[in-house]
């Protein structure tokens, strides 16, 4: 192809890769602009989990990871993989960060509360790390240790908090430690949106045992709606009514997800309801929150990408998404920096009022759709980098008609956009960054499964729609989102970053 010739990067969110059947949403979408760009267009399917992106053997990819190894260039060791690490070597358990707190709470009584995801998802957190940390705070003999469990329902099938609710009591059995002080499902816990209001209902369970009263952990899953994400913030209560682990001067706070974009609102949350009490915290791995939180592992650097090129270059780029996304395409795809770049602008596109997925799975796409096209138009930027988020975030829904018609909503919308960039003289790189609607029930070896929403193994595609009158051959080999930053920066005719190991496949 031709050098120096502008484009448009569209990430699919949740568009995997999978044969056609009853738990396939994309297939059974009417999507026929799609289905034509797949039959017609040099395509290739590119590995977005696992080892491919950073990630350990096997482990499902997510839209952290996805799009910053699409801004990278290369593979990024994950926050979970380097924390498993720490776990796997025995380093964890002479951190000097954790020891020095467990020391200081062995000294003066204080507790020791685990905050985190109670699922093994590996997109936000992992339960078995409980483990882990349970045996060291035994090993320092930290009098008692509270666990404030988030239940799942999206990263894994909901329905399933009871089995893993169950799993870390087998945890405290083992370690001679440990009692759950609350429970509360991630729609509330892990909410990223801004609304204070469902965050300040978790901190008041966790800082002062506000909250529905149970005497055992379980009772808490009876009284949701709306499955394991809606669980309301329930307070384990002793036999004398008393709250069982509200946070008391002196003790510390652990939060134990590893990804940081959907715990941080709770952590500056409490980190700002206990201001003017003795409470030390740590995180297990680095968050990005307001409040200073020391960190138990440090993460990898994932600078040097298409970014730094752009940026180098004095190539203007503008970047859309909607709001649930609108990070993954700047901040994630510019190696985790939050620095203002000169030559970038962004497009955030938000709701006007709060969302029911699925009710609207069209979401803001059309206003997405009519930005992008807006800048398509424009001959001062040649890189436009946009996220459409509707496949992924419907998907979590686990609700298969409402994702069959978001994928319907995200085939017109790709249809528009290719029109106008045929009109602009500019090439299309359509990819998905992880798998997610092409498998929306869990397998079942009695019967049918349950309602999926989560993320895959499966391979992506990567599609590119050339510009008017050009030419090019789908690629040879094996591909991974690592091969997609060099091959945006081939195509506007710019030579990669040394430290990219992926490949251009036009």
């Amino acid at each position: 192809m031709s050098a120096g010739t502008p484009g448009i990067l569209l990430v699919l969110d949740g568009w995997g890769h999978a044969a056609a059947g009853e738990a396939n949403a994309l297939t059974a979408a009417a999507t026929p602009y799609l289905d034509g760009l797949l039959a017609t267009c040099p395509t290739v399917l590119a590995d977005a989990s696992g080892t491919a992106v950073g990630l350990l053997p096997g482990t499902v990819g997510n839209s952290e990871i996805g799009h910053m190894v699409i801004g990278a260039g290369r593979p990024i060791p994950y926050d979970s993989v380097l924390v498993q690490e720490e776990i796997s070597s025995g380093r964890m358990r002479s951190n000097e960060a954790l020891t020095e707190v467990l020391k200081g709470l062995a000294a003066s009584g204080g507790a020791l509360h685990l905050i985190g995801l109670c699922s093994d998802g590996m997109i936000h957190a992992n339960v078995q790390h409980l483990q882990e940390l349970l045996r060291i705070a035994a090993q320092f003999a930290v009098p008692r240790v509270r666990v404030h469990a988030i239940t799942d329902g999206r990263d894994v099938a909901d329905h399933t908090a009871a089995a893993y609710l169950g799993l870390v009591d087998t945890f405290f059995a083992e370690a001679g430690i440990g009692e759950v002080a609350t429970v509360v499902g991630r729609g509330y816990a892990l909410d990223k949106s801004g609304n204070l209001e469902l965050t300040e209902k978790v901190s008041l369970a966790i800082v002062d045992g506000k909250g529905e009263a149970i005497s055992e952990p379980q009772e808490a899953l009876e009284l949701t709606q709306r499955g394991d994400e809606w669980v309301p913030p329930c307070v384990v209560t002793s036999a004398d009514g008393r709250p069982l682990g509200a946070v008391q001067d002196g003790d510390a706070i652990l939060f134990t997800n590893f990804r940081s974009d959907r715990i941080q609102q709770l952590a500056d949350d409490l980190h700002t309801w206990l201001a003017g009490r003795r409470v030390t915290f740590l995180s297990l791995a680095q968050y990005d929150t307001k409040a200073s939180i020391p960190a138990l592992v440090h993460r990898s650097d994932a600078g040097g990408g298409l970014a730094t090129v752009l940026g180098a270059q004095g190539v203007r780029s503008v970047r859309i998404a909607e709001a649930e996304k609108f990070e993954h395409v700047t901040y994630y795809l510019n190696g985790r920096d939050s620095n203002v770049v000169p030559v970038e602008e962004h497009v955030r596109i938000t709701g006007d009022r709060a969302p029911d997925y699925t009710v609207r799975p069209a979401m803001n796409i059309d206003r997405v759709t009519e930005a992008v096209i807006s800048a398509a138009r424009r001959d001062d930027v040649p890189l436009v980098v946009a996220n459409l988020a509707n496949i992924d975030v419907v998907g979590h829904t686990g609700h298969f008609d409402a994702t069959r018609q978001a994928a319907e909503h995200t085939d017109r919308a790709v249809e528009a956009i290719c029109g106008a960039a045929q009109a602009t003289g500019r090439w299309v790189l359509l990819v998905g960054d992880h798998g997610n609607a092409e498998k929306m029930l869990t397998d079942a070896t009695d019967g049918d499964g349950w309602p999926y929403g989560g993320h895959t193994t499966n391979p992506v595609p990567a599609v590119l729609v050339p510009a008017a009158g050009q030419k090019a051959a789908t690629p040879a080999g094996p591909a991974t989102l690592a091969d997609i930053a060099p091959s945006v920066l081939a195509l506007l005719g710019l030579a990669p970053e040394p430290r990219m190991t992926g490949r251009p496949l036009w």
